[in-house]
């Protein structure tokens, strides 16, 4: 049994390496537009914030400095019951071109986030509008980039990726296998490919023309939708426009969560419905992230505890080998120390806690929390 496991353990690693590299190889890396565009369409940014105290000064001061010539930000207080309204009020003081609204009372049929924007694009004047979080940090080049790729490769909607900070241990630890799962379950080819179905959007970063926008109705078909900006970009593609994921991590990045509870939090309220509330595929997934990150350590120890012969050690240790090559790639991706690599099944174990935990909060007790709300039987 012990021979055929370890076996069966060294195909399955050398098939998600191959997948991994492949599927990487089709990210579309994003560089800085150089020089001014020959067209500048008015961009609106558009910014839901609830209770974002933290990060909300730096992302909007990081938008107000664009150096491209004609955008707006709107930024939507969603009932902040910290300082948010503060900081907006005082950095509205100094930007003529940054927009607040005090959102309205939460209908029963919307959700925060998707209703946020929807009162953000009534006001918004763009040609194009740039849907964002109150966390990113961009580079003063990012709008001019984002613009420049719409205009190059003829797209109607644009998801771009961003760099990963990290601070915590945790942070440092649970995040990149949360960040490595989501990169593997997204097929790149496919999402960029006018003729496939699949897509896919980082609520971080979603530019789309206006257009394309009310042509399929814009906020009101996901206004239930805690995945708010993977059903965009299906709505989008599935009129038949063009849209494209790229990774654009030297454009803006982000520090998502800040410690153990809000990795936690946050992540469950929505990776069992990534999963399409299938019990299966949860477990499934379970199952090839810990046979992939934390089962070779263990099959290198049962090896050398009962003394396997030397060939089948050797290829228990290949297995891991490659498996260690590759979270040593990921974090050279993201600026971590390497040494991180060998924490990895650790973080591993706490992301199939999380998918358990959404899986139970969504099916057994009907409902998702989020920023202080709960909302009962969340579908997407």
């Amino acid at each position: 049994m012990l021979i055929f496991l370890t076996v069966l353990q060294f195909i399955f690693i050398i098939a998600i390496v191959v997948y991994l590299t492949i599927n990487t190889w089709f990210l579309v890396k994003v560089e800085p537009a150089a020089g001014p565009l020959p067209v500048c369409p008015f961009v609106s940014v558009c910014v839901p914030a609830r209770n974002e105290e933290r990060d909300i000064e730096a992302c909007l001061t990081s938008l107000l400095n664009q150096n491209y010539p004609h955008f707006e930000v709107i930024v939507v207080d969603d009932n902040s019951t910290d300082n948010t309204p503060r900081i907006i009020k005082s950095l509205q003081e100094r930007h003529a071109n940054l927009i607040a609204i005090q959102g309205a009372a939460l209908p029963a049929d919307w959700y925060g986030k998707p209703f946020a924007l929807n009162q953000a694009t009534h006001k918004a004047r763009g040609e194009l509008l740039l849907f964002t979080d109150a966390d990113p940090v961009f580079q003063r080049y990012a709008l001019t980039t984002a613009v420049h790729l719409m205009q190059k490769q003829q797209l109607d909607m644009i998801s771009l990726l961003p760099g990963a900070e990290f601070g915590s241990f945790w942070e440092r630890v649970v995040q990149p296998v949360i960040f490595a799962f989501i990169a593997a379950l997204t097929r790149f080819k496919k999402v960029n490919d006018p003729e496939s179905p699949d897509a896919m959007g980082v609520g971080a970063f979603i530019m789309l023309r206006r257009e394309v926008y009310d042509w399929v109705g814009g906020h009101e078909p996901l206004k239930q939708a805690i995945l708010e900006d993977i059903g965009m970009a299906r709505l989008v593609k599935q009129s038949g426009a063009h849209i494209m994921i790229a990774d654009a991590r030297k454009i803006y990045t982000i520090r998502m969560y800040h410690s153990f509870q809000e990795i936690w939090i946050g992540w469950r309220k929505n990776v069992f419905l990534a999963m399409k509330k299938s019990i299966f595929k949860t477990f499934y997934y379970i199952l090839c992230v810990l046979g992939f990150v934390v089962t070779p350590w263990l099959m290198v120890g049962v090896h050398l505890w009962v003394g396997s012969g030397p060939g089948w050690q050797a290829m228990a240790l290949a297995g891991l080998g490659l498996v260690l090559i590759t979270k040593w790639a990921l974090c050279h991706e993201l600026n971590l120390e390497k040494y991180y690599a060998l924490l990895f099944p650790l973080g591993a174990l706490v992301m199939a806690a999380i998918m358990i935990n959404s899986m139970i909060h969504v099916l057994v007790r009907g409902r998702a929390e989020w920023r202080g709300r709960t909302y009962s039987q969340p579908e997407r």
